[in-house]
């Protein structure tokens, strides 16, 4: 039997606009990010790294629910633009550690794991790969990446950091 896994949100749209003003402003501040403390080579900005994040954790709404039936084109575009809200504020560097768009991050991202555990549930290792009560682990490929580590753990991500690279 397959796994049933809805698309994400990042498969279907994103709010480039804004995560692109969002980025270039990050560029502009000096006091408190961490590009201030240390050059390094492939720099990307957090914004976009937290947004490309959180739409890869999402479901998209609009996709096409157990036996055919969705939710209709207006509602699927309604719930999308809450993500994208949501999104909207993650990028902001002053909600870094806001804890209301954190919280409201990481009920989005629980409710797309429950429901990819709903659609799971005849899945013959359902007991152990989808319980609705607990996110599954979150696999760095970089352990060196700070905030690959940081991130999916404050919205509530077990993290595993990867020691050997695959391509080595």
């Amino acid at each position: 039997m397959h796994i049933k896994s809805p698309k994400k949100l990042i498969e279907v749209a994103l709010p480039l606009d804004d995560i692109n003003v969002a980025s270039a402003r990050e560029k502009s501040i000096r006091h408190g990010h961490p590009s201030t403390l240390h050059l390094w080579w492939a720099r990307r900005p957090l914004a976009a790294a937290r947004a490309v994040l959180f739409a890869q954790l999402v479901n998209d709404p609009g996709y096409q629910r157990e036996l055919g039936y969705g939710v209709n084109k207006q509602e699927a575009e309604l719930k999308r633009e809450k993500l994208f809200d949501i999104i909207r504020d993650l990028v902001k560097w002053e909600n870094t550690n806001n804890e209301e768009v954190l919280n409201r991050a990481r009920d989005a991202i629980w409710e797309s794991w429950r429901e990819t555990c709903h659609l799971n549930r005849n899945h013959p290792q359902a007991a152990d790969l989808f319980n609705p009560e607990k996110l599954p682990a979150f696999h760095d490929p970089s352990p060196a990446v700070a905030l690959s580590r940081s991130k999916p753990k404050g919205w509530g991500w077990r993290v595993t950091p990867r020691t050997s690279t695959p391509w080595r």
